[in-house]
């Protein structure tokens, strides 16, 4: 029996949507590495109950860390993006949160920078909060360690290609790395190999993460999965494979994720869906998961609404491209053969 209502939110479904194409749903998924990341900064002394944590957010962070600061007797502080919509900033507040939202802003890049300059000003008045610094701070891989074990047990890890946004780095390349290691911390591999798990991360236009930031996307750069500005728990050297994709592309992926799969979830797991598909079509006798990061009820109005809008994925097909200065909307892919930043 869970012991906290984050517990159960932050544990996944394992969903088979066709022959080798597994969905990793989560109803928020970042609850998985808040969690972890506040009861290792307790077990080690870093933060005692009461302490105050502190981050910046665009969304879902948020609330995964306001669910861990109430399942550990932490008080929360948010610097919120301008993408906080009335759901969520009403959750907060019941749950004791404290956040400062941003004033509209169309720029990404300047939403950030404002974000990460009031945080500074915060630590001056009050040095006694901790930065829980989800961009940079690996603390936030180690909640993984257990959803690789529960994709090993379903899948076998061998001949598994992991697909997801990349965004702060820590779910895909956490994912990676455990599933990967040697022995899958088990002892159970032959010689000590390693698991051929294959990554691939999904970017949207205009994100510096992979070097897409010359290439602007007409509608609204998909939350959470990139950034316009570098993020120290992205290693570069973990993902095989990009993929691109446009709003228009994602949304597309999102409407049919549900008219055919009846899986609600987000603008980021549409983009998901369509890059796993395609993966799953190049190599089909490799099992592809993606991530389902959350559900769909944020993007009711945005994309939902918007369902007759949505181009038959049968019509959408990524350009291969071998150098990023080749990319186009709305959809490009790349071997990145996990090379280095």
């Amino acid at each position: 029996m869970d012991q906290h209502i984050a517990e159960s939110i932050g544990r996944p479904d394992l969903i088979r949507l066709d022959d080798r194409l597994v969905c990793l749903r989560f109803e928020t998924m970042k609850v998985v590495s808040a969690l972890a990341a506040v009861r290792h900064l307790l077990d080690t002394g870093a933060v005692r109950r009461g302490d105050t944590l502190l981050d910046s957010s665009s969304g879902i962070y948020a609330y995964a860390l306001a669910l861990a600061c109430h399942r550990y007797g932490m008080r929360c502080h948010i610097v919120g993006s301008t993408t906080v919509d009335h759901t969520l900033r009403t959750q907060l507040s019941v749950l004791g949160a404290t956040l400062e939202q941003m004033e509209s802003c169309s720029d990404l890049k300047l939403d950030q920078k404002r974000r990460v300059e009031r945080i500074h000003e915060i630590l001056a008045e009050r040095p006694e909060y901790h930065w829980m610094r989800q961009y940079h701070d690996d603390i936030h891989y180690l909640g993984y360690r257990a959803i690789a074990d529960r994709v090993r047990e379903a899948t076998g890890a061998d001949g598994l290609t992991v697909v997801g946004g990349v965004g702060s780095g820590a779910s895909t390349g956490a994912l990676a790395r455990y599933l990967r290691a040697a022995d899958g911390g088990t002892g159970d591999r032959p010689g000590g190999r390693p698991a051929d798990v294959e990554l691939v991360g999904v970017q949207p236009y205009g994100s510096v993460t992979f070097g897409a930031e010359h290439v602007s996307d007409p509608e609204i750069i998909i939350a959470g999965i990139g950034s316009s500005i570098p993020f120290g728990n992205v290693s570069h050297g973990l993902y095989d494979t990009l993929h691109w994709i446009s709003f228009d592309a994602a949304l597309a992926g999102s409407v049919d994720l549900l008219r055919r799969h009846a899986v609600f979830a987000g603008l980021s797991t549409g983009a998901g869906y369509l890059a796993a598909r395609h993966e799953h079509e190049r190599s089909p006798g490799r099992t592809v998961l993606f991530i389902a990061a959350d559900t769909g009820h944020r993007y009711v109005d945005t994309v939902y609404a918007r369902h007759r809008e949505a181009a038959p994925i049968t019509d959408l097909a990524p350009r291969d491209v071998t150098d990023r200065t080749q990319l186009t909307l709305p959809w490009s892919r790349m071997r990145w053969n996990r090379a280095r930043a």
